[in-house]
């Protein structure tokens, strides 16, 4: 076994590390607070080749695997610019167009993810559905050679800045009447397809929309794979948002442990910098120490998941997803606690991280059904939901 990343992933990081140090958490927040996008961060980073690093060479992309897009995601993150369109457009969508889709939708779809010039959204999120995707009620039916889609979607990231979303739908089994799920490729401008924003109190230039989707006339190759193997498609999508998720979240860890260790460096008082009491340098400590622990998993996660093992890969990112925020909250809070009083200031910043960094305990799967999944199939415990 191999502790240590390759070189041509440590070079990987050091490239993303100097490419957004051009850009920072003054330039991030400062569009937040604008309400502008972080578009000319994303331009580049696909220009560069970072946002498609995962994809296949023969459509665009770097012909890597999730963890190297998952570097990209955290060393992002840890220089103040957490993108959440990564986590989603090149690594949900375009893991799942490269896997099940067919090389024309391969053609259509994967370069344009791979440099950035086209985004696709991903929903599966309903109002009264939860955490619950077998409640899924948004539906598709043949209607000729196509398909009409209807349905209702909430908490949906980035929708204003994507061409297309990848809605998660249900198509009814000939044989059974049973719902089953499927995949489609929604164009945003469609005729029935609408979005309306969700006003959120966390700082991020990505918005969040809730989807109306009324008698939608979709083309036969929107159906993305399998009509009779979604289910297992869907997922070979979402354990890498759980893994991105988890890079996302240590890599605000990582930005939030620097400030507080410079800050513990040279703020002095009565005569002496603070870092040197050990109420102060303990705690910083035990956070270095929960995200190398954290980093590491998060590379098994994504090295198993890269194997082709989709059952062991639900495990480990799961459980790095898990980690991840608990480590990211407990470290800013720390961060805060070290700054004090300017925590609170807009020159800080650190308390404005507060809100979107607990986001990662709810969201895109709470902390509570990755318990559950952890019981039920690592302990073998009984099911409880």
């Amino acid at each position: 076994m191999n502790y240590e990343e390759s070189e041509e992933r440590r070079q990987l990081r050091a490239a993303v590390r100097a490419f957004a140090a051009k850009y920072g958490r003054e330039y991030f927040v400062g569009k937040a607070r604008a309400g502008e996008k972080t578009s000319e961060l994303w331009a580049e980073a696909g220009r560069l080749g970072y946002l498609g690093v995962n994809l296949p060479a023969e459509y665009g992309g770097g012909g890597g695997g999730l963890g190297d897009l998952a570097a990209v995601c955290e060393e992002l993150a840890a220089s103040g610019c957490p993108l959440l369109l990564i986590v989603v457009s090149p690594a949900i969508c375009g893991t799942i167009v490269s896997r099940f889709g067919t090389d024309t939708q391969r053609k259509q779809w994967l370069p344009g993810l791979a440099d950035g010039t086209f985004t696709m959204a991903f929903a599966i999120t309903e109002p009264d559905a939860g955490s619950n995707a077998h409640k899924i009620t948004t539906t598709a039916r043949r209607d000729g050679d196509g398909w009409v889609l209807n349905g209702r979607k909430v908490f949906i990231s980035g929708v204003d800045e994507a061409q297309a979303v990848l809605v998660v739908g249900r198509t009814t089994d000939a044989r059974t009447g049973r719902l089953k799920p499927a995949l489609f490729v929604v164009p945003t401008d469609a005729p029935g397809f609408e979005y309306k924003r969700i006003e959120m109190d966390i700082v991020s230039p990505e918005k969040q929309f809730g989807l109306f989707i009324d008698d939608v006339r979709l083309p036969s190759d929107a159906l993305v794979g399998d009509e009779d193997a979604a289910i297992a498609q869907l997922f070979a999508g979402l354990n890498p948002e759980r893994v991105m998720a988890a890079a996302m979240s240590v890599g605000a860890a990582r930005y939030a442990l620097d400030r507080a260790v410079d800050y513990a460096k040279t703020r002095a008082v009565f005569g002496t910098p603070i870092g040197a009491h050990q109420a102060i340098a303990h705690p910083l400590a035990e956070s270095a120490i929960q995200i190398e622990l954290v980093r590491l998993m998060i590379q098994k996660a994504a090295a198993v998941y890269d194997s082709g093992d989709d059952a062991g890969a639900g495990e480990a990112a799961n459980m790095a997803k898990y980690a991840a925020a608990e480590v990211a909250c407990e470290t800013v809070d720390r961060a805060i606690q070290v700054h004090g009083g300017n925590a609170f200031t807009s020159e800080y910043g650190l308390a404005a991280m507060a809100a979107a960094i607990r986001a990662g305990r709810v969201a895109p799967v709470s902390r509570e059904m990755i318990l559950n999944f952890v019981a039920m199939h690592t302990l073998g415990l009984p099911k409880s939901y």
